[in-house]
């Protein structure tokens, strides 16, 4: 399963983790992702998706979310 939002387009980003002694070490940064079933109006049916709490925020705002 991909870590990826299909609303926003989020996706993981790449950064380091610092210690108290300023040594760097890569780590990734994912995605906060939910499985969430979503009205879709057009088709007049439930879809469950994967999205992020930020499109799931923003779904909600809109009224497609129950």
């Amino acid at each position: 399963m991909s870590k990826l939002c299909p609303i926003t387009g989020k996706r993981p980003r790449s950064g380091h983790t610092v210690s108290h002694a300023n040594n760097k070490s890569k780590r990734r940064f994912n995605p906060n992702l939910v499985s969430k079933r979503v009205w879709n109006p057009e088709e007049k049916r439930w879809i469950r998706m994967r999205i992020s709490t930020k499109a799931l925020k923003t779904l909600d705002k809109k009224g497609w979310v129950r």
